[in-house]
């Protein structure tokens, strides 16, 4: 089985078994041995499973504004935690490719394996709930068709996704391709370096 369709199978399974409860704070209970490339796709899912439904919430136009305040808090921490997990699923890539004799002509990508493999956890959350709702039986005839549409589009985009990720991988399995890993260095979540507030701090 190729990469993409084992990362497919540990995010469907993440998906499925957050929607069990289907509660933001219900406990993760990763089932892949800890420190497995399965351990942290799962977990790469998970959060972006939660920060799915957080996103839905804070969109209530009712919501409590110190609700909204913690959830959007939330969800900051949430993209960073996101961000490590990507890094983490990279340095994995480079261990595997460590030995590779990497051609005179070979290329970098546009982005990292694992940016890539991000892409398709978000594409698996979206074919899960586009899927709800083309089955939806309380609404219009012309919104299950949208909704129908957007998910045979949904589904085009996964199999392209999948086929480059995999093609990627082979590539640089063959030594045509070869990865370097760019740090975020977001700078938001940085006391040091997020100008309000490194001037609270009188620095």
């Amino acid at each position: 089985m190729s990469f993409s369709k084992d990362s497919i199978s540990v995010f469907d399974r993440a998906i499925a078994d957050y929607h069990k409860e289907d509660n933001i704070d219900t406990p993760i209970a990763n089932p892949y041995p800890e420190k497995s490339i399965e351990f942290y796709l799962y977990l790469k899912n998970w959060i972006d499973t939660v920060q799915w439904h957080l996103e839905d919430i804070i969109r209530d136009p009712n919501i409590d504004p110190i609700k909204a305040l913690s959830i959007k808090r939330r969800i900051d921490r949430s993209n960073q935690d996101r961000t490590d997990l990507v890094e983490l699923i990279d340095s994995y890539f480079l261990d595997r490719f460590k030995d590779v004799c990497v051609r005179p002509d070979a290329t970098i990508n546009t982005e990292s394996p694992a940016w890539a493999v991000d892409r398709l956890s978000i594409l698996e959350l979206k074919l899960y709930h586009m899927g709800i709702e083309a089955a939806r039986t309380d609404t219009t005839a012309e919104q299950k068709t949208r909704c129908q549409a957007k998910f045979d589009v949904l589904n085009e985009q996964k199999k392209d996704l999948s086929e480059a990720i995999d093609m990627l991988l082979d590539d640089m399995a063959a030594g045509r391709k070869y990865m370097k890993v760019y740090k975020q260095m977001k700078m938001y979540n940085d006391p040091s370096l997020n100008p309000v507030l490194y001037a609270q701090n009188g620095k």
